[in-house]
């Protein structure tokens, strides 16, 4: 079997895919290793270059970790082969992230490199239908089914995986900023809720409508559970068996301290 090579971004799930492999080697774009776990840095300007390398260490498998933002790039650093390049890459970044990831998964496999993904690697951070702890009233699962119904309308645009739904109404939607900056927006216009005493509200997550999932899926942690409390929600929902979590113990620990629900919902 050929070795595994982690693309490692930001955040905790890089060093829990690596805890689940035998000898894995880690690499991250440079600028965007996770803290804690060593990373050999690269520079997309050489990413011919960098697929070299990776066949010269017998790697034949890539899963792709972490979160990852848009770096700024080099005209002067690209070698020639890679700035072959350069008008595909550019041309999938301005139509958006899911058109860039593609041509990334693409210009990869074009290399003799396998894409992994997470589902395959780590069955066990992707759970299945049912609630994980507490219970969503009616109301609570009536925004729920609302928020899936907004996110299938909004992913074929590109926007982002996460939305905020409160008795109906949509308080906010995750864009390039990200679920924090989400979660804060909703946090700062709860008061528009119609009824004050009705239901808080939920944060729902779920992958883009015909999304690629062996890379980008949502993810959710004990931070989300922290930000989701701070906005005065009543919990969180996400698309079953197309989510991401993180620390699930301490979620559920978070979760329970502050009285929301945790639910994988059918998608």
């Amino acid at each position: 079997m050929t070795r595994i090579a982690i693309i490692a971004g930001l955040g905790a799930l890089a060093p829990a895919i690596a805890a689940r492999l035998d000898d894995p080697a880690i690499f991250a774009l440079e600028g965007f290793a996770p803290e804690g776990l060593p990373a050999t840095p690269f520079r997309l300007e050489r990413l011919v270059p960098f697929m070299d390398e990776l066949h010269a260490q017998g790697i034949g498998r890539v899963i792709f970790a972490g979160a990852i933002r848009r770096p700024r790039l080099d005209p002067e650093a690209f070698d020639t082969r890679t700035a072959q390049l350069v008008p595909r890459i550019l041309t999938a970044m301005q139509s958006g992230d899911d058109a860039a990831l593609r041509v990334v998964l693409d210009i990869f496999e074009e290399n003799d490199l396998s894409i992994c993904s997470v589902s395959e690697i780590a069955p066990d951070l992707i759970p299945g239908e049912g609630v994980l702890t507490g219970q969503p009233s009616d109301a609570d699962r009536r925004d729920v089914a609302r928020a899936a119904q907004i996110l299938a309308q909004t992913g074929p645009l590109d926007l982002g995986q996460g939305v905020v739904v409160a008795q109906g109404l949509c308080l906010a939607l995750e864009t390039l900023p990200g679920t924090q900056a989400m979660l804060d927006f909703a946090a700062l216009h709860g008061d528009l809720r119609p009824n004050p005493t009705g239901a808080r509200g939920v944060l729902y997550k779920a992958p883009k409508p015909g999304q690629d999932r062996r890379i980008d899926l949502p993810t959710l942690g004990p931070d989300s559970v922290d930000q989701a409390a701070a906005a005065g929600l009543a919990g969180i929902a996400w698309a079953a068996g197309g989510v991401i979590l993180l620390q699930r113990d301490e979620m559920l620990r978070r979760a329970q301290a502050a009285g929301l629900f945790l639910w994988a919902a059918a998608s």
